[in-house]
């Protein structure tokens, strides 16, 4: 996994300008590639139970889990500790679930939550789990969405280092099942401090 090595400044990512697309004025040593997009395939979308910013939650990581014995019912693997959370602070909601948990059919799963405070997270923290097929957490505005794809520009340097510049953020609201699902953050008209984090989440069995 290529990660970016900048670390993400609201001017570098959410207001950058100035790229010329025309291959004249590329620089050497990288190739541009603008307008791509990466969205999670396969999507299951849960709908919130209620309005509540727990329902939510559940919701959303029934999502990304996609995995009953692990989310979020009675005897899964997270019960307890998304009762537990705070809904509201995406750092500890994974404090909460990660580590080794037993699971609902008695195997133990491992749960790693990476959290990003917004003034820290670099463009490749959020393209590397969706070129993943890996959706995240994300708290904006407090409220919880599933944020399952991106639109971005890419430079790829003749070394294989990778540098994004994100325009867009393509969320699911999940207290909805209609049109109001369809959410995004995009770059030029919305403010990046109203972000309050991102949560990357993942499992593998354990031994």
């Amino acid at each position: 996994m290529i990660r970016s090595r900048r670390v993400w400044p609201i001017a570098l990512v959410m207001l950058a300008t100035g790229f010329v697309h025309g291959q004249q004025d590329v620089p050497a040593g990288y190739v541009f590639h603008a307008d791509q997009e990466v969205r999670v395939r396969d999507l299951s979308p849960q709908v919130a139970r209620s309005t509540s910013t727990t329902a939510v939650l559940i919701a959303v990581l029934e999502t990304i889990f996609r995995d009953a014995a692990v989310c979020c019912g009675k005897n899964s693997a997270l019960q307890d500790g998304v009762e537990a959370a705070d809904p509201l602070s995406l750092k500890d909601v994974g404090a909460k679930i990660q580590g080794r948990r037993p699971g609902q059919d008695g195997r133990p799963v491992t749960i790693t939550a990476e959290y990003m405070a917004p003034d820290s997270i670099s463009p490749g923290q959020i393209i590397s789990p969706l070129q993943s097929n890996r959706a995240l957490l994300m708290l904006w505005k407090s409220r919880l969405y599933l944020l399952y794809g991106a639109g971005f520009d890419e430079k790829l340097y003749y070394t294989g280092q990778r540098d994004y510049i994100i325009h867009k953020l393509f969320l699911l609201d999940l207290r909805f099942s209609d049109s109001r699902r369809e959410v995004s953050f995009n770059r030029e008209s919305d403010d990046w401090s109203k972000v309050q984090g991102l949560l990357a989440l993942s499992v593998v069995a354990s031994q």
